[in-house]
């Protein structure tokens, strides 16, 4: 689909920036709604402080009285990157500040589902645990919570996702989003949300002199940021500035080799440099390599190669979970081709796609229609929900939205408006699961699109490029790319800076079976190399064309210990 590419208009006339940011990324910061440099200072100092959520007293103060009763605790994760992260923190930061009973239980996603259900409850009183604590899970855990309770363990909640009507009746709740919390940053991922709570019951524990008088070391919270970043970064949820200050202090940790020996494992299975590691690397490269143990089999094995100190094991692990992640591309790819002959179908179809996209096939792999959806809506700009077959007469669906449809909310219109056609749903803006039995897919499918038209207009529907606008011929250098590459962290809704501008074309040519590689030069009359992914072969290579139209990310390629600027091309266009 061809994109409407639209240049975003900042407005500098009132920042205040220094002088060593250059004009450039003046106008790309200014164009996310940064105009003051002091809002670019990464330092920990300027992290809201945790007793600002609501809850987080009440919950440190459980866990101070299991720390010194030396109870059971578990913690009970989600089955993706961040479920991953937040479990492998929680065990690591509360062991070191002296919990000697400290494990942790991921549902397996094809058994149990989602969340702290009365099936895992059942499931971790083998353990007999004195205390659960929920990771990146649990604020719509009303029956999992109960039935905790019942058997006389406690529960903490620890939360990001939106509740809905009705809380848990947990003994504590840490969740920047339930009703109350004045925390300032409502976009915290499940990982930040530990880590914050972590580093309350640190302090807590350090103005009682726990630490001196056990003779134990005082953890320090910045140990753990090279998680935090990457749990924040894969769960792709907004960079405020809060994430954006764990990100970055956790790629400086990173970078400088001071981390996991897992996460230095994953990137190298994934063929990047630790050295020069960005969020982009987090996004594409690591966390779906963890997050393919959880698709395809069990979270459990990404836990571990976070938790191992040992950089052998970690590399086994990472060798795993490559090749899990080999898998699910197959898988994927079989999937996509399906999806796209059903999308072909209804274009065919004398009343053309849905504005709310409904999907299903009984064979498709629930682990990985969330995925496909993500593919499809990128293909038809609309919101998809992907279905396949949960267990018996039951199917599950994953959701992916677009700008002005909040996805979450449009579910709970759906509920409300056909009680019952759910059997349950949960999730973000732009994500979002559910359950319902088959036989209500038809009903489910006219009703979500019903709710998509009242929400959406038809402008909604056309995809648009933000573009930064153009770059002057003496930007398109190292030093200039280096410094936009390095500008941010960059991720949801703080995007990675994007051009566009007439080339002249110089050299094209066909890479990888589906890849247009091209030589072309700027007003200045430089070369530049640039690489369109998956083109349309039945456009290109065009020996015919002499000028075109590239929206585009300055890149930087390496290529046997040799650095140039290279395009990442978006969007061509012959002219």
């Amino acid at each position: 689909m061809k994109k409407l590419v639209k240049r975003r208009q900042p407005d500098l006339t009132s920042a205040t920036f220094s002088d060593d940011i250059p004009p450039l990324l003046q106008r790309v910061y200014a164009a996310r709604g940064v105009t003051d440099g002091s809002e670019l200072e990464n330092h920990l100092k300027h992290l809201p402080t945790p007793n600002q959520l609501k809850g987080v007293d009440k919950a440190v103060e459980l866990l101070c009285l299991a720390l010194q009763n030396q109870q059971s605790l578990l913690i009970v994760g989600d089955f993706d990157c961040d479920g991953a992260t937040s479990t492998a923190l929680g065990i690591l930061a509360l062991r070191a500040m002296g919990y000697q009973r400290v494990d942790y239980l991921v549902p397996n996603r094809f058994d149990y589902g989602y969340g702290l259900t009365p099936e895992i409850v059942e499931l971790a009183s083998a353990n007999k645990p004195d205390l659960i604590i929920t990771v990146d899970n649990g604020i719509s855990s009303i029956t999992g919570v109960a039935a905790a309770q019942q058997m006389g363990i406690k529960v903490i909640v620890t939360d990001h996702h939106l509740p809905g009507e009705q809380l848990p009746k947990a003994d504590a709740i840490v969740n920047p989003n339930q009703p109350g919390c004045d925390f300032p940053s409502k976009n915290l991922a499940g990982v930040g949300v530990i880590f914050y709570l972590l580093s309350a019951l640190r302090a807590k524990l350090r103005d009682s002199n726990w630490f001196a008088g056990q003779g134990i070391a005082e953890p320090s919270m910045a140990t753990w940021l090279d998680l935090v970043a990457l749990g924040t970064v894969a769960d792709v949820v907004p960079l405020d500035r809060t994430n954006r200050i764990l990100v970055h202090q956790g790629l400086q940790r990173i970078r400088a080799g001071c981390c996991r020996p897992g996460i230095l494992a994953l990137m190298a299975a994934a063929g990047r440099d630790y050295r020069r590691a960005v969020a982009m690397d987090f996004g594409f490269f690591v966390g779906p390599r963890l997050n393919a143990a959880g698709r395809l089999d069990d979270i459990s094995h990404g836990i571990e190669c976070l938790l191992t100190d040992s950089p052998d094991i970690a590399r086994e692990f990472a060798q795993e979970l490559d090749g899990l992640n080999r898998d699910r591309k197959l898988i994927e790819a079989q999937m996509q081709k399906e999806a796209a002959a059903l999308v072909d179908q209804l274009q065919l179809d004398k009343q053309g796609l849905p504005w709310g996209l409904c999907l299903y096939n009984p064979d498709w792999h629930q682990g990985v229609v969330g995925l496909l959806a993500s593919r499809i809506k990128e293909k038809v700009h609309r919101p998809v929900i992907a279905f396949a077959d949960e267990s018996d007469g039951v199917i599950k669906g994953s959701a992916r939205s677009i700008p002005g449809l909040h996805i979450r909310d449009a579910l709970d219109a759906v509920a409300a408006r056909h009680p019952g056609l759910l059997s349950k749903f949960g999730g973000h803006a732009m994500a979002a699961g559910m359950s319902l039995p088959l036989d209500k897919l038809d009903e489910f499918k006219a009703a979500f699109d019903d709710e998509v038209r009242r929400q959406l207009c038809d402008d909604d529907l056309q995809a648009v490029l933000h573009s930064d606008g153009e770059m002057a011929a003496g930007d398109f250098t190292l030093e200039r790319v280096q410094q936009l590459r390095d500008g941010g962290p960059w991720g949801q809704q703080f995007p990675e800076p994007v051009f566009d501008g007439e080339f002249r074309l110089v050299q094209q040519r066909i890479v990888g079976e589906k890849h247009l590689k091209l030589v072309v030069a700027n007003a200045s009359g430089e070369a530049i190399d640039a690489i369109a992914f998956n083109i349309d072969l039945g456009q290109w290579p065009a020996t015919d064309v002499e000028r075109v139209r590239c929206v585009f990310k300055p890149d930087i390629n390496e290529w046997r210990g040799n650095r140039s600027v290279q395009l990442i091309v978006e969007q061509l266009e012959k002219l």
